[in-house]
């Protein structure tokens, strides 16, 4: 099993922070998908398109040592994948539509999708790191976090 700096097993970690039935991964994961802070879901993540922010502005939580790096790609194609193709199915099978309608169409809709799904996709992978304290977010997990009773998190 894979150890962590501290020497404890990450899929125990993992695993309670899933098991705890807080919901807080919900959560943060749901934060996450609007693009916003995982922490407090007010902030602002995104400084730029795909470029998340140092720390949160409303609660200070930092942000910077995210490891967001090829999973949000990974599940946009997926999500993209399944949207498009099964568009082109449904499409083929009802309408039979002409040939020149599938390449007019479907090539634009997976860009415009991909476009858009991207930062919802990075943030929420973002708020996961967050909730399960991974990459520096913190060994204690979510309830285990300075400040967060204070703001009236609690796990």
């Amino acid at each position: 099993m894979m150890q962590d700096r501290n020497g404890t097993g990450i899929g125990n970690r993992i695993g309670k922070s899933l098991a705890a039935g807080s919901g807080e991964w919900k959560r943060a994961i749901m934060r996450g998908l609007g693009c916003r802070c995982p922490a407090c879901g007010e902030g602002r993540a995104f400084s730029s398109y795909l470029k998340i922010r140092p720390a949160c502005d409303a609660c200070g939580q930092e942000l910077h040592h995210h490891r967001a790096d090829d999973f949000p790609p990974y599940l946009t194609i997926f999500v993209v994948g399944k949207i498009v193709g099964t568009g082109i199915y449904i499409c083929e099978m009802h309408y039979a539509p002409p040939l020149w309608f599938h390449v007019a169409t479907w090539p634009l809709l997976t860009v415009a999708l991909s476009l858009a799904l991207l930062p919802p996709m990075k943030g929420a992978v973002v708020g996961l790191q967050y909730a399960l304290g991974m990459h520096g977010f913190g060994e204690a997990g979510p309830a285990g976090r300075e400040g967060d009773n204070e703001r009236g998190n609690t796990a």
